[in-house]
């Protein structure tokens, strides 16, 4: 190194001190531009006259550090620091030693290793810059320059979740009071922080100001720097989530197309950060939107309808209308929606629908019906034609519709040879009632059934010589004559 630049290299103060010793006192020191006023070399004032002499203890805080026999050295140090501090740190206001307190005592002799004190002195002297502080709810978690950068912070958080358009026009409170339309369909109407924030002055060490920037990133996620992991030879989602505290729900919630299925490479990165900020951000937002009122169906009941039965008393159709809601945001998640206002377009219609609530016993009276509308026996129960007849014909109703005698459960339907197309009903109370040749069935196995239901309609299939209906009644399986048992 050349000797110019080591006459260009910064002196301590402990340097400047010793090649001061070399001078007059008063003569002016100069150390790389700083100045440094004239002070005494002399251990000791001159004594008083009653012989006590002065020395200056000096304390950082609360630890003490020496004593020194002039305490101009003490300031003169002092002052060299916060000069050296204002180049260094030429953006902030700076201040050095306001932890230094020097305390006087008089004393006989002066036994003060003053240079020792300095030198400890000078390592230990802290140099603090005026800031602001980000507090929330009570403690400061952030430090920025001055009161503007505070304000640009501010303003970096709630642009997360805003526009800068519609931040200034809530400022300005410019739309508040334009009725929402469909022209005019959203409105910011506040931005808040959820925590009590504020900012205080106060003094720090200057490598821990912040810009806005950084400050933003710290008070949002939590953390100044997102961490990240490689991945190595063996690892699996659940290992490296275990290795950092995290689940493995976690690890995949802040890794975005990472599933529980992908196939992990290595060297991949994988951000093992989850975001824990300290300040969360409210926004309500009032939006306008023109929705469906969608038509409810309306139930009247009938009980002289059966069970299962409906009747459509009219159709329903879609009302439409202008709403205007006020939905609430904590950090871009929605957590709240109000109904504000709303203007019928056109009304909604309901379907009204008649719902029956008959119950049908399945079991009979005991009283038989007749089975069909009017007509005749044409051929009675008994001996005929070579074989016996097991019920009763009746021919010539006025309506073709076969009826159920009595109320029971459907038991069998369809064909059965001779019988052609035929219907059981089990009223369970022994009896059994049949009914044959018809030309179709309207009831299904299972089907409850009061007397005087339509079973079906009269024909002549099977072995039949013309269009009637045949009759049986059995009693715990005999065969009755349905003469004896029908009203």
């Amino acid at each position: 190194m050349s000797s110019q630049n080591k006459k260009s290299e910064k002196l301590s103060f402990m340097q400047v001190l010793k090649k001061h010793k070399k001078k007059s006192i008063g003569a002016a020191v100069s150390a790389l531009g700083l100045s440094i006023l004239s002070f005494s070399l002399a251990f000791a004032k001159e004594p008083s006259t009653n012989g006590l002499k002065e020395i200056y203890h000096v304390y950082n805080g609360e630890q003490y550090v020496g004593a020194v026999a002039d305490k101009s050295t003490v300031d003169t140090l002092i002052d060299m620091k916060k000069e050296e501090a204002s180049i260094q740190y030429k953006e902030f206001s700076v201040d050095a030693g306001s932890n230094i307190k020097v305390v006087p005592e008089q004393v006989y002799t002066v036994a003060v290793d003053e240079e020792e004190t300095l030198t400890q002195l000078e390592q230990s002297v802290e140099i603090e810059a005026k800031a602001y502080s980000f507090v929330v709810g009570g403690e400061a978690v952030a430090y920025l320059k001055d009161k503007e950068d505070f304000d640009k912070t501010v303003n970096l958080l709630k642009l997360k979740f805003v526009s800068q358009e519609q931040l200034n026009k809530l400022n300005a409170n410019d739309t508040n009071n334009v009725p929402l339309s469909a022209e005019n369909q959203t409105r910011v109407v506040a931005v808040e922080f959820l925590e009590e924030v504020s900012t205080e002055e106060t003094l720090v060490k200057p490598e821990e100001i912040l810009t806005p920037e950084q400050a933003f990133e710290l008070l949002s996620s939590g953390s100044l720097v997102q961490q990240t992991y490689q991945v190595q030879q063996g690892d699996v989602l659940g290992s490296i989530a275990k290795k950092h505290n995290l689940t493995t729900a976690d690890l995949l919630a802040i890794n975005p197309g990472v599933t529980a299925t992908s196939i992990l490479n290595i060297g991949q990165e994988l951000n093992v950060t989850v975001t824990k900020p300290y300040v969360n951000i409210s926004v309500v937002t009032e939006a306008y939107n023109k929705v469906v009122i969608p038509f409810t169906v309306v139930e009247e009941e009938d009980a002289t309808m059966l069970k299962g039965e409906t009747k459509v008393v009219h159709e329903g159709a879609d009302g439409e209308a202008e709403q205007v809601h006020s939905i609430t945001t904590v950090n871009g998640v929605e957590t709240g929606r109000t109904l504000l206002s709303e203007n019928i377009l056109k009304e909604k219609v309901d379907k009204k629908v008649i719902v029956g609530t008959k119950v049908i016993p399945d079991r009979g009276t005991g009283t038989f019906a007749w089975p069909a509308v009017g007509g005749y026996v044409s051929s009675q129960m008994g001996h005929r034609w070579g074989r016996h007849h097991d019920g009763i014909d009746i021919a010539r109703p006025s309506d073709r519709t076969i009826k159920a005698s009595d109320n029971g459960r459907v038991t069998f339907t369809g064909w059965d040879g001779t019988y052609g197309q035929k219907v059981v009903i089990n009223h369970n109370n022994g009896y059994e009632t049949v009914y044959a040749h018809l030309s179709s069935i309207s009831v299904s196995v299972g089907d409850v059934v009061e007397q005087g239901q339509k079973l079906g309609i009269m024909g002549s299939t099977g072995r039949s010589t013309g269009v009637h209906l045949h009759f049986e009644v059995k009693h715990n399986g005999s065969l009755v004559n349905p003469m004896s048992v029908l009203k």
